[in-house]
């Protein structure tokens, strides 16, 4: 159980993956410090080495003071290298389509009658708190606009919103360089998440037979989507649009979307990480995927691996975790690097650092301990004990330091299904 390691050699995994920084800065710049594949230049152009791709998983606005930039910088590296850079549109990128009705006087339903009068610095504030979980966007917007013009108004962090949106906006030539899946050999990403429900589905227009068929037709529904956006389209006075706003959210009254793989969840409703289906892990196999990646779902400050046989599915979502920097994560079709800060229950920090074949079945990362309902995520690189991670009501995490000795003996098996 306590078997070596294989050296750990992010050079020789070609695929960067990023996902979920949520207008942190910092998050995009330590993920590209000392980073074989990808790197910030000249105050902040960022360049994909040749021979490697760059993938970014979606969610790049909301939660800190450097949207606008980031956004910005990650489209000018799809533009660079549009065949080395991969994006996908998260909900948090996607829901700020639906600004431009909601502030021009068509507010969702369920928008108190007081918002729908409120000036419109106010009503944004009420969307952005109240619908787009995204409280305090506002003051981060207003912020990033301060460091260029400190006599910014909040009128002028609305309309820096609707000038992201409109024709050139970098927002939505943003979101037209995004797709919603992508595959790169055995490797399948998506935002969210992949299930019975949305695997093959494409809106309004049912199901597609195979896994690339698929993920072409979902990638056109949805530049045909943002087409109906830019052009304005509406039918009887509703949105052409409105597929993809339903898309990107979660089902009403629910935390989940299993339709979509924008809102769907690869973990239970404690945020507990969680397999795919014996059959659909097996349909993918059929289709030569084995590698499942996604975001949107945090699962503690570094990523977590699940494994089933040959199936391994990657939760690197970057946000609420407890260390300032990202993760990294770096693939190739037989094996992946893992590299993340964590902080543990007793204070201290530490590093998971590992390179996992996907064949190897010796070692217990990936697997989980049966008695206790923990994941075994890799060996902590300061004391050579394992990292075990647990999701807890209230959102809450437990992260712990096991030696090999305590974690020999124990029942280990696969993740339940989610």
């Amino acid at each position: 159980m306590a078997s070596p390691l294989p050296e750990i050699s992010p050079a020789a995994h070609p695929v960067a993956y990023l996902t979920d920084v949520e207008g942190l800065w910092e998050k995009l710049a330590s993920f590209c410090r000392d980073n074989p594949h990808v790197s910030l230049e000249d105050g902040g152009r960022l360049v994909v080495r040749p021979g490697a791709t760059f993938v970014y998983g979606g969610d790049a606005l909301d939660r800190g003071p450097d949207g606008r930039r980031v956004v910005r910088t990650l489209l000018n590296a799809w533009r660079e290298f549009p065949t080395q850079v991969v994006l996908l549109a998260g909900n948090r990128d996607i829901n700020k389509l639906r600004l431009v009705r909601e502030l021009s006087g068509h507010p969702l339903a369920r928008t108190p009658e007081d918002m729908r009068r409120a000036p419109r610095p106010v009503l944004l504030r009420w969307i952005f708190a109240n619908t787009m979980g995204a409280r305090g966007a506002f003051e981060f917007r207003h912020s990033e606009l301060a460091r260029e013009d400190s006599a910014v108004s909040e009128e002028d962090v609305v309309d820096s919103f609707l000038e992201d949106l409109g024709p050139g906006g970098v927002l939505r030539d943003y979101l037209t360089a995004c797709q919603l899946a992508h595959r790169i050999g055995n490797t399948l990403f998506v935002h969210g998440g992949v299930r019975e429900e949305s695997l093959g589905f494409v809106p309004s227009r049912g199901r597609v037979e195979g896994v690339d068929a698929w993920r072409e037709a979902l990638n056109g529904w949805y530049a045909e989507q943002l087409a109906a956006f830019a052009e304005g389209r509406l039918e009887g006075g509703v949105p052409d649009w409105e597929p993809l706003i339903a898309y990107q959210a979660p089902i009403p009254g629910q935390r989940v979307n299993p339709a979509s793989v924008v809102y769907g969840r690869m973990a239970d409703a404690n945020n507990h990480p969680g397999l795919p289906s014996p059959g659909l892990i097996a349909t993918l196999a059929h289709e030569g995927i084995h590698r499942l990646v996604v975001g949107h779902t945090p699962s503690g400050d570094c990523p977590s691996v699940l494994r089933e046989g040959r199936f391994e599915l990657i939760l690197a979502d970057n946000s609420y975790g407890r260390v300032e920097g990202a993760s990294r994560v770096f693939l190739r079709d037989d094996s992946v690097c893992v590299e993340g800060g964590v902080v543990l229950e007793d204070g201290r920090h530490e590093q998971v650092r590992f390179q996992l074949a996907l064949e190897d079945t010796s070692t217990p990362i990936g697997r989980t301990v049966l008695d206790t309902g923990h994941l075994v995520k890799g060996p902590l690189a300061g004391s050579g004990d394992w990292l075990l991670f647990r999701a807890l009501p209230g959102f809450r995490v437990e992260q712990l330091s096991w030696s090999p000795s305590a974690l020999a003996g124990r029942p280990l098996g696969s993740a339940r299904a989610v």
